[in-house]
């Protein structure tokens, strides 16, 4: 298949947001231009296609200083590059921020668990202080009550009596 100006056009345009597959298609347009016998008017208007397309993507590259893709390839290289690396070092970050909100929300969880347990086990002691207090039940029966063992039973009988 012959390489011409309009398929490495739809090169790039395919490349979508990956910078690193954007820099590949251009360079991959440049060397069509290189070999274009127009290669001056192709080159203008293909850099001026890749400016407009650039700019919808939100790439913040210096497109003032973009005149031509097979002159400036190394400074839009560079700038691609520095996206690259941009977009890596935002993702890491928004990586971590996410983290830090899930573990967050994880510890929230844990914590409000931990406390409903605690509590539970609290109204369960109070209830067999209660009946300790009050009846002549014996262990057993008051650990069976209250949803306690027979030995923290035994504590708060222990402890009642101090």
């Amino acid at each position: 298949m012959r390489q011409t100006p309009l398929s490495g056009v739809f090169g790039v345009k395919n490349a979508g947001h990956s910078w690193e597959a954007l820099q590949q298609a251009v360079d991959r347009v440049v060397a069509i231009i290189q070999s274009d016998p127009n290669k001056d008017r192709t080159d203008r208007i293909i850099t001026r296609w890749l400016k407009r397309h650039l700019q919808r993507l939100g790439a913040e590259v210096h497109l003032n200083q973009l005149n031509s893709l097979v002159e400036d390839r190394d400074m839009l290289a560079e700038n691609l590059e520095n996206l690259v690396k941009k977009e890596r070092l935002e993702g890491m970050l928004a990586g971590r921020q996410e983290g830090r909100q899930e573990g967050r929300q994880e510890g929230r969880q844990e914590g409000l668990q931990e406390g409903l347990q605690e509590g539970e086990h609290m109204k369960a002691e109070q209830i067999a202080r209660n009946l300790i207090s009050r009846t002549e039940m014996n262990d057993q029966v008051i650990a069976e009550i209250a949803g306690l063992t027979v030995d923290e039973v035994s504590r708060l009988k222990s402890e009642v009596k101090h």
